[in-house]
Formats: structure tokens, C-alpha cells, sequence
């Protein structure tokens, strides 16, 4: 017999459409004779709903939506079952359940019983965890039921095991991050390991605010193996085969490698980000460094040349270079692109601050009107014409707040919100392998805001190669600053990035939302004070292993 999963892209309270979309696989799957449908963890609503699930008219309309889908694929599939993740509300109680819809009616529901509530997950806050396995026949075989975090935890497929499972039917809404795919591997062979049936995978694909999930289906077979794997970040039918309940060799597509993964999931996060929320496109500063290039290149990946705009703002710190550059992006990817000076509306500024700032040298302020200036501009192209105005600073920017407030940081969506300036240098050498875009002066030359004469990053920054390793460890791997020190880093440079990254939390706080690609970035699972004194010091030993930030599911 042959199980069809579908890896679909959901949008977060479109029922209708969320309902439809299962509607078109469970079509497809009958017709290429699938007696099984497995959709993912809460397809039918989205993944997360966040309070809307604290709405009672929320739960009301998601319980109507799935028995109207119920009676609508007892005629489009007959006696298919179609498993399918939802809302469920019982009293008081809201669970997140999935439901075997056959024949027009729901023939078994269960709740999910491990909910996660740590890093960007907070499902205790909404949910009530279900208590039992749940377990049904259908087509002379027995499937049992677990949704995502269930199998991140012992107990719960081998509960479905005890209760007669031959099959483990998991639905995922798993978000990205890098090497996620490792993990899902790991705890699945533990899960067949202690149950002693095979594991059948099915994700979410698709973007949602900063989460991005990234699909990656599999089948894993009783001893371990994973026998089939689907694609990455493509909304597909995937067919398995089982043999009696041993599932049979299926197609192997090969795991993306690492900057492939996070370009792809930054295109994700992109395209789904202005296409959900009906933006007509986007506009971004192009200003000759390397950031704006990879943003820029990222959203016509996304979204087609059509619908991006890029403006370069040239001041009279602005070198040839950098417009010369940006005149070739603009020209070999096909986008539109406008040119608007703001060297006369810096003098404005100057002329009317001038009474004011009598006798005080020119500094930090001057920069950051320069850059409020050019925010002001895209903000003004963005209401004339509606299209969102991408921000092109990076995750080593925002942590030790390199960044202006209402000026760089100023816009709708951070694509490297999540990606360290390292990482960035990368990424536009991958893009560059796919077809050259990014010219090679922009990967090579000193990266400058360009604010001064002759400024360069590094002249406030140490160098990003440290810098990066040092945010890496402080903030993604939570080690303590004595751990960093320890491990080789200066302790100066190490005491002065734990400092910048505690004094720039209320510059984060008002920043723009963006891609999340690694186990902790700056968004729903950083949640600092702004308010606090606490510095963590370099010479106090902590034992961190239990605080480290594990991100299961």
C-alpha cells in the first residue's frame, strides 16, 4: 500500500485556503493510489497562531473548518484517511490534535502530549497536553499518531507501539535552523530504536514571520535507515510504499549543504513573508557594500525583478566605486533602480542644527542624520507606492548595535537579521557560483558605512572573524564570557562585545522582524531585559552545561 505526505506551505489563520490546499493533495494522493494522507502539524490552521488560539471565535471557526473538510473529502477521496493537524477545543481546554478524517466523518483525534516551551516555542502558554496514544486501522494495517515534540521525548511512540502501532505517523511543523536535519535523524532513530516500529516524517514548508520551515520529509525503517527524503523547502506530494508495514526504498533526495540551506531558507522567508501579507514588492538602499548586494540578490530570487526596487543615496562620503557597482547589480539582475542624492538634504539638516550645535564637533550625530535621511527616503517611496522596504543590516550589526535607529534599521522585513557578517561574505560567494551577480570588488573591498571620510567597519568593530566568534558563543551557544576568554579570545575584545550587545537590546527591541537561520537569534528566543545592570563577568567559572540552549523540535 502506499502513504502519500504532504509537504505543504500553510498560511496561519487562512482556514479556507489552508483546507483547500489539503483538498488538492488528497486528490492527487487518490489518484496515485494512496490509501494514507499525512498532512503536517496544525496544516490546517497554520503554524503558530500564537493568541489567536486564545480567541474562542478562533477554536469555533477551526473545529467548523474541519468537519466541513471532513464531509468535502468523503466525496473527493472517499475511504482515504486523511490525517490532518488542527486546533481543538474541549471546554476550557485548547489541544493541538490531529484527526483521521475518513469516509466524511473524524474517526480519531489525538492531542499532542509533549509541548515545547523553550527557545521560539511557547505551546504551554496555549495548549493543554493530551494524556493518551491514539491508534487506528485502516487498510489491514494499524498507524499510530505523534505530532513533532512528541518524539522529541521517550514515551510517546512507545506508547503507540504498546497500543498495537505498526506504523508511527508523525506530523512536524519544525522550524529551520542550520543542521536541523541532524537532529530530526538522531531523535527519530531513538524513537525506532525504543518502539521498534518504522517512522513515517512529515514537515511544514514555507515561511511564517521569522520562523521558516523547511519540509525535508523522510521515512526512517525500523533498524534506523532512513529509505526515503524528501526535498527540502518544496511544497510536494511524497509517496511511500509499504510493504505489510515495512516501508520500501523511495527516492533520496540529497540534503542541501550549508550556505545552499541558509540561502535557500532566507529566499523562503523572503518570498512568503511579501507574498502572505500581499505586499506588491519590495524596495531596499543599495549602497555598494556587501550587505544590500546579498539583500538585494535574495529578494529578486525570491520575488523576480518585477517586483524589487533599489535606491541608491549617495552622500558626498560616498565613493565612485560604490554607485559604479551598484549600476552593475542593478543592471545584471534587471531591477528597477533610482538614484537620489542627499548631500543637499544633509546641508538642510546642518544649516538647521547649526545654532544649535554651535561650538560641538562634528561626530556619531552627523553620521546618523545621514542615515535617518536615507531611512526617511525608502520610508517615503514605501508609502507612495506601497512596497515594503527591505533593512540590509546583519546579525554582527545588530548585537553590538551598528546600526542607526530610523535609519539603516529602518523598514519593514531583515533578511540577515539572523546571519553574521561572516557568514554574509559566504553567502554572496555561493550566490556568485549559481551565476555572478555580486560584483567581486563589493566581496573584496573593506566594508564602510561610509558615513565619514575614510571610514571602514573596523574602525569601531574589532575584526569580524573575532567579533562573530564572539557573539556566536555568547549569544547562540550561551557560553558564559570566562568560557570565551578561556577558549582564546581577548579579554578585552570579549568584555566589550558582551557590553555592546547589553546596551543596544533597545535598539533590537524596535527592529524590524527577520529570518531566524540559527538556534537562537535575535527575535522570539532572545527575550533580555532592556532595563538591567547585570554584566556576566570574565572571571566568574559557571557550570553552563545546563543552561545551554537546546532547541528540540
Amino acid at each position: 500500500m502506499y502513504i502519500a505526505l504532504a509537504q505543504m506551505n500553510a498560511v496561519v489563520g487562512d482556514l479556507a485556503g489552508n483546507a483547500s490546499l489539503i483538498a488538492e493533495f488528497a486528490v492527487k494522493a487518490q489518484v496515485a493510489g494512496a490509501r494514507v494522507l499525512l498532512t503536517p502539524e496544525l496544516g490546517l490552521c497554520g503554524y503558530l497562531p500564537e493568541d489567536l488560539l486564545l480567541r474562542p471565535d478562533f477554536a469555533l471557526a477551526s473545529e467548523q473548518a474541519l468537519h466541513a473538510l471532513a464531509k468535502k473529502l468523503g466525496t473527493l477521496a472517499g475511504e482515504m484517511a486523511v490525517v490532518v493537524g488542527h486546533v481543538h477545543r474541549v471546554g476550557e481546554d485548547i489541544f493541538n490534535a490531529a484527526s483521521v478524517l475518513r469516509g466524511g466523518e473524524v474517526i480519531a483525534t489525538y492531542h499532542k502530549q509533549q509541548l515545547p516551551n523553550h527557545t521560539v516555542f511557547d505551546e504551554v502558554r496555549y495548549f493543554t497536553p493530551g494524556t493518551e496514544p491514539c491508534v487506528f486501522e485502516h487498510a489491514g494495517l494499524r498507524f499510530g499518531v505523534n505530532i513533532c515534540a512528541d518524539i522529541w521525548h521517550r514515551g510517546t511512540a512507545e506508547a503507540s507501539a504498546a497500543t498495537g502501532a505498526e506504523v508511527l505517523l508523525v506530523l512536524n511543523a519544525s522550524p529551520f535552523h542550520l543542521h536541523k536535519q541532524l537532529s530530526r535523524y538522531a531523535v527519530a532513530r531513538e524513537r525506532v530504536a525504543e518502539s521498534g516500529i518504522p517512522l513515517v516524517y512529515v514537515n511544514l514548508v514555507g515561511g511564517q514571520d521569522e520562523l521558516v520551515f523547511d519540509g525535508g520529509s523522510f521515512v526512517m525503517t525500523e533498524q534506523g535507515e532512513v529509505c526515503q527524503q524528501a526535498a527540502q523547502f518544496d511544497a510536494s506530494l511524497v509517496l511511500v510504499e509499504l510493504d505489510q508495514a515495512k516501508p520500501q526504498p523511495g527516492a533520496q533526495v540529497p540534503l542541501l549543504d550549508e550556505d545552499a540551506c541558509i540561502y535557500r531558507a532566507l529566499v523562503q522567508g523572503v518570498r512568503d513573508y511579501i507574498g502572505k501579507n500581499g505586499f506588491p514588492g519590495v524596495l531596499l538602499g543599495l549602497s555598494g557594500g556587501i550587505d544590500s548586494a546579498l539583500v538585494l540578490t535574495i529578494a529578486v530570487d525570491a520575488l523576480g525583478a518585477d517586483k524589487v526596487e533599489a535606491v541608491m543615496m549617495p552622500s558626498q562620503f560616498t565613493a565612485d566605486m560604490s554607485v559604479d557597482d551598484s549600476r552593475l547589480m542593478v543592471e545584471a539582475l534587471g531591477v528597477k533602480y533610482r538614484e537620489i542624492a542627499i548631500e543637499p538634504l544633509f546641508a538642510a539638516f546642518e544649516t538647521a542644527l547649526a545654532p544649535e550645535f554651535a561650538g560641538k564637533p562634528a561626530d556619531l550625530t552627523e553620521e546618523n542624520i545621514q542615515a535617518r535621511i536615507r531611512g526617511m527616503l525608502l520610508m517615503a517611496l514605501s508609502n507612495k507606492f506601497g512596497k515594503l522596504v527591505l533593512t540590509t543590516s546583519n546579525k554582527s550589526e545588530s548585537a553590538v548595535g551598528y546600526a542607526t535607529l530610523y535609519g539603516d534599521m529602518a523598514g519593514g522585513f531583515a533578511v540577515l537579521k539572523d546571519v553574521l557578517k561572516t557568514r554574509v561574505y559566504r553567502l554572496a560567494r555561493y550566490r556568485n557560483m549559481l551565476g555572478a551577480v555580486i560584483p567581486e570588488r563589493v566581496i573584496t573591498r573593506p566594508p564602510s558605512a561610509e558615513l565619514r571620510a575614510g571610514q571602514t567597519d573596523q574602525d569601531s568593530l574589532p575584526p569580524y572573524d573575532v567579533l562573530d566568534a564572539i557573539i556566536e558563543r555568547f549569544v547562540e551557544l550561551d557560553e558564559s564570557p570566562w568560557e570565551i576568554v578561556q577558549a582564546g579570545y581577548n579579554k578585552t575584545d570579549v568584555e566589550r562585545v558582551v557590553r555592546l550587545i547589553a546596551q543596544s537590546e533597545y535598539k533590537r527591541r524596535q527592529a524590524a522582524v527577520g529570518v531566524r537561520i540559527t538556534t537562537r537569534g535575535f527575535g522570539k528566543d532572545w527575550r533580555y531585559p532592556i532595563t538591567s545592570k547585570f554584566r556576566p563577568p570574565t572571571d566568574l567559572l559557571v557550570n553552563s552545561a545546563g543552561g545551554k540552549n537546546h532547541d528540540a523540535t
